[in-house]
């Protein structure tokens, strides 16, 4: 779903509104994060400011400071924020925050809530129309499972995470 659409169409038509800040991780940057979808369609609220923020790893093995952030304020409720980072480099969400707050973005870790899009995995049955074979869809959804958690591979604090979740069918 495109982004600026949906963002002039909560200008227009705006949900309950409460204090506070949210940042949604979407790695495209032009559409809209799942979990913004979700937290709509379920909780029928927005926070007074929210941030879109895709990290992107580059090719190079470091990114300087000055160069890390790009912030665009798409409308008075919404702020996009693209960190970049090098391949040999970690991004840490602490480090984000410093650095947007660094060029005035008023973002404080333990003031803000993070929403993430989590997704299960379900394998249908072994059908013709299945693409993978059974073990193969076994071992992907095992890789799947014991991949990092976003939480830990940005340092999130898990008590400012709230993890909105929908079910994959393979």
């Amino acid at each position: 779903m495109a982004l600026l659409p949906l963002l002039d169409n909560l200008l227009a038509y705006p949900p309950q509104t409460v204090p506070g800040n949210a940042v949604f991780m979407v790695s495209t940057p032009d559409s809209v994060p799942q979990a913004l979808l979700h937290n709509l369609k379920h909780n029928k609220v927005l926070h007074e400011r929210n941030f879109l923020l895709t990290v992107r790893t580059g090719e190079v093995p470091y990114v300087a400071e000055n160069e890390r952030l790009t912030i665009t304020e798409l409308n008075l409720r919404f702020t996009r924020i693209t960190a970049d980072y090098g391949f040999k480099e970690s991004p840490g969400m602490g480090n984000i925050m410093k650095a947007a707050r660094l060029q005035g973005c008023e973002l404080a870790l333990m003031e803000t809530s993070f929403f993430l899009s989590r997704d299960s995995l379900h394998i249908a049955g072994n059908t013709p129309e299945s693409h993978m074979n059974r073990w193969r869809s076994r071992f992907f959804k095992w890789l799947y499972k014991n991949s990092t958690p976003v939480t830990d591979y940005y340092r999130i604090p898990g008590n400012r995470v709230v993890e909105m979740g929908s079910q994959l069918d393979f």
